[in-house]
């Protein structure tokens, strides 16, 4: 496992993550496979973990408070989010501040994620969703200087919309956050017109999530693909998405190298670029980790290969159902 320096945090991580919402916020959650899983990770290197009181109500986080405790010779980093006060996914210009991240919920969700945890302090907490009309207000700024000198959170840091890459640079201009997540694959390059150059500038680390493009970047789906009932994606991989999204997956297979998958292909995609500090793909089942884990290795692509891949950037806009 290869590590990078976080941003101005200066912790090391590896540069292959934990993307946790599998843990608890999809069908076919199982804790057992899960802790397995978690530790399968701890044992090839990963450090960093990210989750979300979201993901299952606080399950996910408590989840990642085990297997710390599992293992506690080992300096694993905890990374959470605090869900909007309205629980409404994505932020949007029109919702209020005080509908959104008043003080009083800030507070309160990082002491519920601090509970579920059941530790002290937390390494990283960001907000899961972000608008930059409320980048001026005061209360969050202030609240997060309070966080950070009380000792509950190391780092503070946002989560982009989806497809809105650019809608939370002026919050980071503030100079109150440590860290950005964003949507960054092989189709969702948008970040680094602007966001990247940003984050390089004021020293930020950089979390890149969603690395198989929601499961399309696997090569495992197809225009008949279904998702059980209950399940995020089906709400998500409507026909109009589902379609265009495995059509977009298959242009791509003349160019996998021999002996390589889709997916190692789309993580090697992301770690060729210096500016991401970790990505964070969901491995729920051990085999997924070991593949995940195995492309830290150095190697990355090809300078011609990933020349070719970014002529697949795929811009699209938010939509009703792209959540």
């Amino acid at each position: 496992m290869k590590y990078r320096r976080f941003g101005r945090t200066d912790w090391q991580v590896s540069e292959v993550g934990y993307g946790m919402w599998g843990m608890a916020g999809w069908t076919a959650s199982d804790d057992q496979q899960s802790a397995k899983s978690l530790d399968l990770a701890v044992e090839n290197g990963v450090n960093f973990f990210d989750t979300a009181w979201g993901y299952g109500e606080g399950h996910s986080e408590e989840l990642l408070g085990e297997l710390v405790k599992r293992h506690p010779s080992k300096k694993l980093y905890t990374a959470s989010k605090i869900p909007p006060k309205n629980f409404q996914w994505p932020a949007k210009p029109e919702y209020r501040f005080e509908d959104s991240y008043p003080v009083e919920h800030i507070m309160d969700f990082t002491h519920k994620t601090l509970r579920n945890l059941r530790m002290e302090q937390l390494d990283l907490m960001q907000f899961h969703t972000w608008d930059d009309v409320w980048s001026d207000r005061e209360e969050w700024q202030r609240a997060i200087e309070d966080l950070k000198t009380s000792g509950k959170i190391g780092a503070m840091g946002i989560s982009m919309n989806r497809w809105e890459p650019e809608n939370g640079i002026k919050a980071l201009k503030t100079g109150k956050l440590d860290t950005v997540q964003v949507i960054y694959n092989i189709f969702d390059q948008a970040p680094v017109d602007k966001l990247f150059p940003s984050c390089k500038e004021l020293d930020l680390g950089i979390i890149a999530r969603v690395p198989f493009d929601e499961g399309t970047l696997t090569g495992n789906m197809t225009k008949e693909t279904t998702f059980p009932e209950g399940d995020w994606r089906g709400t998500y991989f409507v026909p109009e998405n589902l379609n265009s999204s495995v059509e977009h997956a298959d242009a791509l297979r003349p160019l996998i190298p021999e002996g390589m998958t889709m997916a190692e292909m789309a993580l090697r995609f992301i770690l060729m670029n210096d500016a991401v500090s970790t990505t964070i793909p969901g491995m729920r089942k051990q085999r997924n980790v070991l593949a995940n884990t195995a492309t830290s290795d150095g190697q990355g692509l090809s300078r011609e290969l990933y020349k070719e891949l970014h002529k697949h950037r795929w811009d699209r806009e938010p939509t009703e159902w792209s959540q």
